[in-house]
């Protein structure tokens, strides 16, 4: 069995520690909240991990300075800076630091998740395994092989209505932002992009209407949800 990739995540803000440390738990990442820089050290100094997501204003020792003593002995575990800062400057020291990347709150969980996601894979660290094949109502979705079948009825989708309907299945019964959507499977959030979505999403609609207890509801201005009725 493959070990879920490590993540020290140092952010004061407990709230907000929290929900990055609940989304990312979620998604198969093992996370170690640390809420102060001289923790963060100390976690650093005794664990190994895949990835650093640093806040830059922190108690005791600053993110810069973790970092830096994190680089003292260490060049290749990815850096994440988190700051409530846009000023160029603190970009730029970041950068010199050794840091790989900065995102400035506020941010989106998603837009976190996805770089995570993009550091584990460069690092060559583990990402949490995704199923491929799910049971929906009266159909089994095949998103390896892109085949949703009812049955005999066996449809082949293309791979963005394949990857849209990956995200449904994994997070049933819970509204997936339109952002969220397009980031993941076009990796953009375009308005324009966004036209294609709703083509996408009536396409879906259509195949998976020979189950009339699958719906995917549109949550307008927010996102879709596919909802599986019980009776």
């Amino acid at each position: 069995m493959e070990s879920r990739a490590r993540i020290l995540l140092v952010e004061d803000d407990l709230n907000l520690g929290y929900v990055i440390k609940d989304n990312l738990t979620e998604k198969g990442f093992e996370i170690s909240l640390c809420e102060d820089g001289e923790k963060a050290i100390d976690a650093f100094e005794s664990q190994e991990f895949d990835l650093c997501i640093l806040d830059i204003m922190l108690p005791k020792i600053d993110g810069f300075s973790v970092a830096e003593k994190i680089r003292s002995t260490d060049q290749e575990t990815p850096i994440l800076f988190l700051s409530a800062k846009s000023m160029k400057e603190d970009k730029i020291n970041g950068f010199k630091i050794g840091g790989d990347d900065y995102i400035t709150k506020p941010f989106s969980i998603e837009e976190l998740v996805l770089r995570v996601e993009v550091f584990i894979k460069r690092s060559g660290g583990t990402l949490p395994a995704q199923p491929s094949t799910f049971e929906i109502g009266a159909f089994t979705f095949d998103h390896s092989n892109l085949l949703l079948a009812n049955g005999d009825n066996k449809r082949t989708l293309t791979q963005k209505e394949s990857d849209i309907l990956h995200m449904f299945c994994s997070k049933p019964g819970i509204v997936l932002k339109r952002e969220e959507i397009l980031n993941k499977v076009w990796g953009d959030d375009d308005y324009f992009l966004g036209r294609s979505l709703d083509v996408f999403i009536s396409k879906l609609r259509k195949y998976l209407r020979e189950d009339s207890s699958l719906e995917i509801i549109n949550y307008h201005g927010v996102g879709f949800k596919l909802d599986l009725k019980t009776t």
